[in-house]
């Protein structure tokens, strides 16, 4: 049973989802209070800022019942850097514009409420987390089309929210040519051409692209797709089926499973949605890493 004297932390991007972090961190908050359950929130508009705040709430506070992210995967993935050496719980609240990292536990936003009743009266379980060079994320890691896409979103003043992502593959994709990636797993060594290399802790990204549909996030294992050269034509026929994962029948998708990965190439990638930097990178999937609340 958790403790009520205990405080929480309630870690709020009010600018996620354009605006809907702030509406949810007010019911979220609200609550807390309703139920009188002591909190602290913590937000801000640096990341650097909002971790370093995090890191000393946690200082102070040892025997917090956990930390609550009220935002998209950024900010759940900027949470994950904090809790999980301290082996502190933690629940993401879905208020972003992807949601990948809670979909993968089962959450949704019209789901808030019973959210909130499990972590608040039931004590969190373990799951699995990528490891890449050091950081920690919860969903996918990935590289090749897909983070050339994120590259070029993250430069776009316009259209905003999940839109920002299809104007950027409309204006990559005809540029777009395949790099040569050097793979290693735990049984072998490949050594292609590909578009797009994912690495699949949790299902989705992109707001719900089921990019490695039988990933899970308790079997301690990887889901690796690797999306072979295909024609400009043929990416645009096969894309929808991203979306419920019936992409990997494809003839020139191949899907591994792995604990650990070294991936080298001329290329960035991404975790999260998040930055991680220049290949080459080495990936663990790390089993019960993380304490979190699933559905």
């Amino acid at each position: 049973m958790i403790v009520p004297d205990l405080r929480w932390a309630i870690v709020v991007n009010p600018s996620a989802g354009q605006g809907t972090g702030a509406e949810v961190g007010k019911k979220v908050a609200g609550y807390f209070s309703r139920h009188d359950l002591n909190y602290q929130i913590i937000s801000g508009i640096s990341a650097a800022n909002v971790l370093m705040d995090l890191q000393k709430f946690l200082e102070n506070n040892p025997d917090t019942p956990g930390v609550i992210s009220v935002g998209g995967d950024g900010l759940a993935h900027l949470v994950l850097q904090a809790v999980v050496p301290l082996d502190v719980a933690f629940a993401i609240i879905p208020a972003g514009t992807g949601n990948d990292f809670a979909r993968a536990l089962g959450w949704s936003r019209d789901l808030i409420e019973q959210q909130l009743d499990q972590v608040t009266t039931m004590l969190p379980t373990p799951i699995d987390l990528g490891l890449v060079d050091g950081e920690w994320f919860g969903a996918v890691l990935s590289s090749g089309f897909d983070s050339t896409v994120n590259e070029k979103a993250n430069t776009m003043k316009w259209p905003k929210g999940p839109a920002k992502y299809n104007v950027a593959i409309a204006l990559e994709l005809p540029l777009f040519k395949p790099s040569h990636f050097d793979i290693e797993l735990d049984d072998r060594t490949i050594s292609t051409q590909a578009m797009l290399i994912a690495v699949g802790n949790g299902s989705s990204y992109g707001g719900g692209m089921q990019v490695c549909p039988h990933a899970s996030l308790s079997d301690g294992l990887f889901d690796v797709m690797v999306l072979n050269p295909i024609s400009k034509l043929e990416f645009i026929r096969v894309f929808p089926k991203v979306y419920s994962g019936m992409h990997i029948h494809h003839p020139e998708v191949e899907i591994y499973r792995t604990k650990k990965i070294h991936i080298s190439s001329d290329a960035i990638a991404y975790a999260d949605g998040e930055r991680i930097g220049s290949l080459p990178i080495s990936a663990e999937c790390v089993a019960n890493a993380g304490l979190t609340w699933r559905k």
